[in-house]
Order: C-alpha cells, then sequence, then structure tokens
C-alpha cells in the first residue's frame, strides 16, 4: 500500500522503517513543514518521496499517518479529513480527548483511527527514527466504535504484523492512565535536571560523579519542548492529578526523613519495590 506518513520525527520514520521492513508499505510519501526534516529523511531512506501537498499526499495513499506535535495535529488533522475518501488515517499522539472532541463531528470521522503506539524514546526528528522500535508494545486505539469496522480492523492487522499487543480504551480513560505512566515520568525528570542545574554550579563535577542511575533517571531530559509542551497544555487536568499525588509522596518522604524515621522510609521502599510486579 502506498502509505502517507505527516511528521517525520522518531514515532512517524519509524513506523516509516517497520511498515517498508514488514513489506506493509509498497511506497512511503513524506510531508514535513521543515525543508531539514524533509531532506534527512530521504537521505536516510525513511520515505521514497518527499511533499509540501497536503492534499495530494494524502488523496495518493491507502494509510495515512499524522504524527506531528499534538498542538499542530488539532489543525493537521482535520485538513486531512477534509481529502480523504476511504483511506484509512491514524494519529499517534500521547493525548486523545481534546483531539477527538476536535473532530467528533466531521463527515469523514469514521475513516479515522485514534492509535497510541506506547513507545518512543527520548530522541526527535527523522535520525531518531529506529528499526523495530514497537517490537512488544502496547498500541492503544481509543473510542474504537466511532471510527469505521472495517478501518479498525485493517489498522489492529497492521500494528499486530508489527509484534504489537493491542489494548482499547475510552480517551478519558487513556489521558488519565497516559498521565501517571508517562507524562509524569517526563515532568520529574525535567525538575530533577532543574535541581540539579541549579545545586550544581561545577558542571565537570556532575559530568565526573554522575551514575549510570542518575543518567537514566534523567534520561527523558533531553525530549523535545516541542512535542511535551503541547501534550501538557492538552492534558493539564489529568498532569495537574498527578503532579498533586507526586508532590504529596515527595513530602511524605521528606517528613520521615526530617524526622529522622528511618524504619519508616524502609517500609515505603519496600512498597514502591511492588512495582516490580507490574513491570517485569
Amino acid at each position: 500500500m502506498i502509505v502517507t506518513i505527516i511528521g517525520l520525527g522518531l514515532i512517524g520514520g519509524s513506523l516509516s522503517i517497520s511498515l517498508q521492513q514488514q513489506g506493509l508499505a509498497t511506497h512511503r510519501i513524506g510531508v514535513d513543514l521543515s525543508p531539514e526534516n524533509r531532506q534527512q529523511a530521504l537521505a536516510l531512506g525513511l520515505v521514497e518521496e518527499v511533499s509540501t501537498d497536503l492534499g495530494a499526499a494524502v488523496s495518493r495513499a491507502d494509510l495515512v499517518v499524522v504524527a506531528v506535535p499534538m498542538d499542530a495535529m488539532l489543525t493537521v488533522l482535520p485538513q486531512v479529513l477534509d481529502v480523504v475518501d476511504q483511506q484509512v488515517v491514524i494519529d499517534v499522539g500521547s493525548t486523545k480527548s481534546m483531539l477527538l472532541a476536535a473532530v467528533a463531528a466531521h463527515p469523514r470521522r469514521g475513516r479515522f483511527v485514534a492509535v497510541h503506539p506506547m513507545a518512543g524514546t527520548e530522541y526527535s526528528g527523522p535520525e531518531a527514527a529506529v528499526a523495530g522500535l514497537f517490537e512488544d508494545k502496547t498500541l492503544v486505539v481509543c473510542d474504537a466504535g466511532q471510527s469505521d469496522a472495517d478501518a479498525v480492523t485493517r489498522v489492529e492487522a497492521l500494528f499486530t504484523r508489527l509484534r504489537m499487543r493491542i489494548e482499547h480504551l475510552d480517551a478519558g480513560a487513556h489521558d488519565l492512565h497516559t498521565a501517571y505512566v508517562s507524562h509524569i515520568s517526563h515532568i520529574t525528570s525535567f525538575a530533577l535536571a532543574l535541581t540539579v542545574l541549579k545545586k550544581e554550579k561545577e558542571e565537570q563535577q556532575i559530568f565526573a560523579l554522575a551514575s549510570g542511575g542518575f543518567a537514566s533517571t534523567v534520561r527523558l531530559t533531553k525530549s523535545s519542548p516541542d512535542m511535551w509542551v503541547p501534550i501538557f497544555r492538552q492534558n493539564r487536568v489529568n498532569v495537574l492529578d498527578v503532579l498533586d499525588e507526586h508532590i504529596q509522596q515527595l513530602q511524605h518522604l521528606r517528613q520521615l526523613i526530617d524526622a529522622e524515621d528511618f524504619a519508616a522510609v524502609y517500609q515505603q521502599i519496600e512498597q514502591a519495590n511492588l512495582i516490580k510486579k507490574i513491570l517485569k
């Protein structure tokens, strides 16, 4: 099939690689506002051609992937649906409620399947695209009942070929759960990095002393603000909810340490260790 990928970054580019490797795409068209991204995507073999004509690229495709930042998604997705006939359209965004509300009344809403591949890295741009990014990961399909049955079937079959597990959630539940398992991780990482940069004035000392544990904890700090500020904006209510809980937990640990109640601290760490039963 012909696939048009709008947004040639980590997710769009990695999906393009996977579709080509699995023999699911015979021709890939890349659309991106950035001339640099278009040039890199061609040079890296992420697509066979690039275009700045959204309408033409969509009309030629069998599958359209919208992989732009969430604020841009609110504009781009309706424009894509304006052009489609029987093509299948997916987004790969990290928030859903605001986006699905924006296209709820669109006459071509049925051709759109809202999905979120729970995969990624801290890097961005075409050069961040990697093979095998989606293998053994989860694909969340949101509000599937609002999409045409044949479109959902095709999308789920495609991602199953990419070795992804399929889960169904409504948009509200998706946004709540991703706030807890994804969005808070990034906020915490940003805050920790800012804390260290504030307290540690000697950058060379940070470099010399930072262990693997610290590096892995702040890994997400390298994530692009162009991607994450729109996510925080669109999922603001859920992000605030999880932040309040996180701050409460930090305050509790601070109180225990201040009171030198290290037996209670020990118990808190043991309780936290139970996450091992969930995370293999």
